[in-house]
Order: C-alpha cells, then sequence, then structure tokens
C-alpha cells in the first residue's frame, strides 16, 4: 500500500504542525498524541507496546518489533471516526463496505499510513502487525499476532476484559500453538456474538476460519 501522489501532503503537513520529531518512536508516539489532545490514547499504546514486548519474549518473536508495532497502533486515532473513509481514499487505501459502516475499524489501516509517512517506518512485519491489530486476518505472522494479543490485553476500557482469564490460561500453555490458541479466544469472543455486532470484518472472519479450523479439537 503506497500512498498516491494525489494524495496531498498537506495532510500529513497539517498533521505535524506545531510537532518536532527526535526520531525516537517511544518518545515521538506518545508526544504526538498528546499534541492532538489524545492523552488516553497514548496511555494505551505505552501499555501494549509494554505488553507487546512482553508476549514477544515468551513466544520467540522479535521484542523490539513488537513494541515498535504496539507503540504505533493506534496512532491514527488523531483522525476522527467520521473522516476517516475520506482520509483513506485519498491515500490510496482500500476502504471495505464493513469499514463505510463502521469506519472507526479503518484506524487499524491509516497507523500504517502514519507509521510510514509520519513516523518515517519501512519494517513490512511492523506495519503488517500494525494494520490488523483491530481484526487480525488470515495468514497472519507470529508477530502480527503477538501484537493483536497484546492490544486484547492492555485494552482500553475500563475494568478486565470478561476474555482476559482464558487469553493468559491459552497463552500460558507450552508448545508453538500457545499464540494461535490466545488469539482464538479473542477472535471467538466476537464471533460468538457477531449477530450483536455492527459489522463482521471480513478479515475477523477469515481469521477465525483459519484458526478454529487448525485449532479445534486439538
Amino acid at each position: 500500500m503506497t500512498v498516491p501522489d494525489s494524495a496531498d501532503s498537506a495532510d500529513f503537513a497539517n498533521l505535524t504542525r506545531g510537532f518536532t520529531l527526535t526520531g525516537t518512536i517511544r518518545e515521538d508516539v506518545p508526544a504526538f498524541l498528546r499534541h492532538h489532545d489524545c492523552a488516553p490514547i497514548a496511555a494505551h499504546c505505552a501499555d501494549v507496546a509494554a505488553e507487546a514486548r512482553r508476549v514477544a519474549a515468551r513466544t520467540g518473536t522479535d521484542p523490539d518489533q513488537a513494541e515498535i508495532a504496539g507503540w504505533l497502533h493506534d496512532v491514527s486515532a488523531v483522525i476522527p471516526s467520521p473522516e476517516r473513509a475520506g482520509a483513506a481514499r485519498r491515500w490510496g487505501v482500500e476502504v471495505l463496505p464493513e469499514e463505510d459502516i463502521f469506519p472507526m475499524i479503518l484506524h487499524q489501516k491509516l497507523s500504517v499510513v502514519l507509521a510510514r509517512e509520519i513516523f518515517g517506518v519501512t519494517d513490512t512485519a511492523v506495519l503488517s502487525a500494525v494494520g490488523c491489530h483491530t481484526t487480525l486476518k488470515a495468514g497472519a505472522s507470529r508477530l502480527d499476532k503477538v501484537v493483536f494479543v497484546a492490544d486484547k490485553i492492555a485494552w482500553d476500557q475500563s475494568g478486565d476484559p470478561p476474555y482476559l482469564p482464558e487469553l493468559r490460561a491459552a497463552l500460558d500453555q507450552p508448545g508453538d500453538r500457545a499464540l494461535d490458541h490466545a488469539a482464538l479466544v479473542y477472535v471467538r469472543h466476537l464471533w460468538d456474538q457477531r449477530e450483536t455486532l455492527r459489522v463482521v470484518h471480513p478479515w475477523l472472519r477469515a481469521a477465525y476460519e483459519e484458526l478454529s479450523g487448525r485449532l479445534e479439537g486439538e
């Protein structure tokens, strides 16, 4: 996904007006979010970055990549939901019908663009993890799943999520499949309430079908 020339660089200039980058992700991302009055998101990103590093270390995944993706995953919170579909189209990002209906979900894709265009991230593995941290996707990498799981552990609402004990227990299992089992806990949590969701994102559906087909009955 590349931003076309028609995606006016003024968008990125406007987002960084009055803000100076240091070149250090763990400093720049929270400062950028606070610059846009998104302090609670900055705190959440810090939590996810720390959790992603822990989960990575437990699952044989690069902890530095995991931490960077954790910092960046919600950086597009600076773009209000009603403006996300328009921004996505200007930046050459595919907008699925479900994302048009519920544009909040687009933040995972928009965070990829901001990670690259504002923060200079070119690591495709990191960008992939940022880009599917909400829904996951079929064929997800280990890093994708680490950031996905970390985001669900360090969730951004009050109290503990109802799925957390099962997810932690799955992650504590021995063997290479622990991360897959942990990811499936949350994917199944959403799938089981799909009739009440605003939309069922096709990436989530594909992730559920893949993970459940691989793991059910083990």
